[in-house]
């Protein structure tokens, strides 16, 4: 899977309607940023922590994607857990998912989010069950 095939395969969906744009990719890692702006921040102005949740699911679960036959398998968030370290107001941040653990049927990654400037903005770690699909 190319970059431009799973941003497509995101179209319309909370990926989009977010702003999420995937960036760039490994064999073991994924990228993607999103922007600071009225669809991800809260009544005071800054990044919203549940944005930043999304974010961090987004770019785990693709980078997932990237690893399993997605004719034969899917992918499933289990379990998302992140600190949020500093805020951000405006521009962009941009997550990296760093893979831990590729299993059969689970797959683990940490996730960094960070400015624009290369700042730390919140720490996620991502699991993700990898289902084969009902062949029916």
């Amino acid at each position: 899977m190319t970059l431009s095939e799973i941003n497509a395969i995101c179209q319309k969906t909370l990926v989009s309607n977010l702003g999420i744009e995937f960036t760039g990719m490994s064999k073991s890692s994924l990228t993607a940023r999103m922007p600071v702006d009225y669809r991800t921040t809260q009544p005071m102005g800054y990044l919203h922590g549940g944005a930043s949740l999304a974010l961090a699911e987004t770019v785990g679960s693709g980078a997932s994607l990237l690893l399993v036959d997605i004719a034969k398998y899917n992918v499933f968030g289990m379990n998302v857990s992140a600190s949020h370290i500093s805020s951000v107001r405006e521009g962009w941040v941009i997550a990296t998912a760093i893979l831990v653990h590729q299993g059969r049927s689970t797959h683990v990654w940490d996730v960094e989010i960070k400015d624009e400037s290369g700042k730390l903005i919140s720490v996620a770690r991502v699991t993700n069950a990898i289902v084969e699909k009902n062949s029916k």
